[in-house]
């Protein structure tokens, strides 16, 4: 089933759940392989946001560690993928290219695989969050930094290190806000 057709089937048992509260946005994560969640916001008319992980049937996770590892697995992604490439890759391909038929530099057709690569890992929404999206993310994103400035520190690391606060700060959020108990 694609990606799309499982979000609307989720979708479809989700949105009733919860008298009051509308269904807000679902964030589709494998924090293991084969093991599918799905991160369920839902807002309030008062603008409050509740949080459930459901689980591939439509099941709500009432397991602590297992909706923490969703959420987590979420949040990193998240992070990879904003922190990757802090600017426009369409831009900046199209300054490499500029860049090689004008000046030719050393390294240049390495630098235009690496920011279409990038590009090509990051795609478009929909996608799930998994530990293998945030390796790929990872490698192509120091790929890139490597192929822009060898020498240079990489900003990518650097915000992965905080990366772990904000996903506490996120279960934190949920666990606070959670429609179900938590085993």
């Amino acid at each position: 089933m694609a990606l799309a057709d499982e979000l609307e089937r989720i979708a479809a048992v989700a949105a009733p759940l919860y008298d009051g509260r509308r269904l807000a946005a679902i964030l589709p994560t494998e924090a293991a392989v084969g093991l599918r969640r799905y991160v369920c916001a839902f807002e309030s008319d008062e603008g409050g946001r509740a949080w459930v992980v459901l689980e591939e049937g439509g099941d709500v996770v009432r397991g602590r560690r297992e909706a923490r590892d969703a959420v987590s697995i979420a949040a990193l992604c998240e992070v990879a993928e904003e922190a990757a490439f802090p600017g426009d890759l369409d831009e900046l391909r199209g300054q490499l290219v500029a860049l090689r038929l004008t000046e030719a530099p050393e390294g240049i057709a390495e630098a235009e695989d690496a920011a279409l690569e990038l590009q090509r890992v990051i795609g478009a929404a929909p996608h799930v969050s998994s530990p293998e999206r945030l390796e790929a993310i990872g490698e192509a994103a120091r790929r890139l930094e490597r192929a822009l400035d060898p020498s240079g520190p990489s900003p990518f690391t650097t915000a992965m290190r905080s990366a772990v606060s904000v996903a506490d700060a996120l279960w934190d959020d949920v666990a606070g806000a959670y429609l179900e108990p938590l085993e």
